[in-house]
């Protein structure tokens, strides 16, 4: 199993109409004129952080190579191919304004403290790799600019999409394709790492676990103790970096079991290492959220979520009536 069977409802953000296959190469610029290269036609309002509305003349021909043009530069670390990033887009086909996905579309969901107006789902990716919200040569186009930039990517559906393109999607290779991204955050992460540190013995009734070096966390619940019915956590180890605060990136190695059955159902040690996910969204399951908003980096949590918040509404969810039980090494944000 991946990571994200930490998801609530799959994978998200998924663009509307189009299929995209392995990841191609990308068009690299980080300057405004696009290195030469044909320039934009779009003209575009809204600030960084805020919705975006188009303007594409009557009469505009798409490049039929990829055009990227900042809108506005941030002052944050250059992004690298390889880092995970963290972001806002939205997109439109240029001759009828065509939906091509939001994350500005997406409400908020799920509870805990990820109230605040302006945080709502984005996505979250890795440059260099495919991703099933944004077509490859689009999402890589934020290597070599900087976090909180805003930029502008255009082309046709050819030059952006290439074979990928879903032939039933209704576009044509010649159409006129154009995105806006607002590179929120961008970040490192290194698949093997681990926190350390002495772990505090779980408080009683809590289940019991065993965290070796470099492999998944074994978790032996309690016998004969029914499953607690409210959301329980407790800090194992206390860390000493920043606040999590929700709509970042929390970078993490984790282990889920069952507190029915008492087995294994994912680990992040089992698959490609540690784990990336927007936190305090209701991208993931609600007792994370809850949770995990708050703590603090360096922390390792033990937690205990009742169905209702974790997979409960889930139809045919194997884990749907079970209590979940997990240990997460908070490992940094993004």
């Amino acid at each position: 199993m991946t990571y994200r069977k930490l998801t609530r409802t799959g994978a998200a953000l998924v663009v509307p109409a189009l299929l995209f296959a392995a990841a191609c190469g990308s068009e690299d610029s980080s300057d405004s004129d696009n290195g030469g290269k044909a320039g934009a036609v779009t003209q575009v309002t809204g600030a960084f952080g805020e919705e975006p509305k188009f303007d594409v003349p009557d009469d505009a021909q798409a490049s039929e190579e990829a055009v990227v043009k900042v809108l506005s530069k941030g002052d944050g670390a250059k992004v690298a191919k390889g880092d995970q990033v963290r972001l806002d887009f939205a997109g439109k086909t240029m001759k009828d304004e065509q939906d091509l996905g939001s994350t500005w579309a997406q409400p908020a969901g799920g509870g805990g403290q990820q109230s605040a107006g302006d945080v709502h789902p984005q996505l979250m990716g890795k440059v260099g790799e495919p991703n099933q919200s944004l077509p490859p040569d689009v999402l890589d186009s934020v290597e070599g600019h900087t976090v909180g930039s805003r930029l502008l990517v255009e082309g046709t559906a050819g030059a952006l999409v290439g074979e990928s393109l879903n032939p039933e999607s209704g576009i044509e290779k010649s159409d006129g394709l154009v995105w806006v991204i607002d590179v929120a955050g961008a970040g490192k992460v290194d698949a093997k790492a681990e926190l350390k540190g002495e772990s505090a013995e779980p408080r009683e009734g809590m289940p019991e676990i065993e965290v070796p070096a470099g492999k998944a966390a074994k978790i032996t619940i309690p016998k004969g103790e029914d499953a607690p019915k409210e959301l329980q956590e407790q800090v194992l180890i206390k860390g000493k970096g920043d606040e999590v605060k929700a709509g970042q990136g929390l970078v993490a190695q984790y282990t889920g079991y069952a507190w029915e059955d008492g087995k294994k159902f994912d680990s992040s040690w089992d698959n490609a290492g540690a784990a990336a996910f927007q936190i305090g969204t209701g991208s993931v399951v609600e007792g994370w959220d809850k949770a995990l908003v708050g703590k603090k980096v360096g922390d390792r949590v033990l937690l205990v979520i009742p169905p209702d918040l974790g997979y409960g509404k889930s139809e045919g969810n194997e884990l749907q009536k079970k209590t979940l039980v997990f240990v997460v090494d908070i490992l940094g944000t993004i």
